[in-house]
């Protein structure tokens, strides 16, 4: 089933996390809402970790570790 997620336009944030710019939010929106109709369910944890992954933060290889451990 489909649960729309929050997503505040004027306050850059969706379910709660903000994000520096509507161009980002709208882009991360477009990804995670694709990505929903496959089954995955978007928690605030999960966007943080996406925007880290997009930010260079953290690499490929440490988000599929952390990702491993939730699961």
């Amino acid at each position: 089933m489909y649960t729309p997620i929050e997503i505040d336009r004027n306050a850059l944030t969706m379910m709660g996390v903000p994000f520096p710019d509507l161009e980002t939010l709208e882009s991360v929106a477009y990804e995670i809402g694709s990505n929903m109709y496959e089954g995955f369910e978007p928690t605030p944890e999960l966007l943080l970790l996406y925007l880290d992954l997009r930010a260079g933060k953290i690499s490929n290889k440490q988000l599929v570790e952390v990702l491993k451990q939730i699961a």
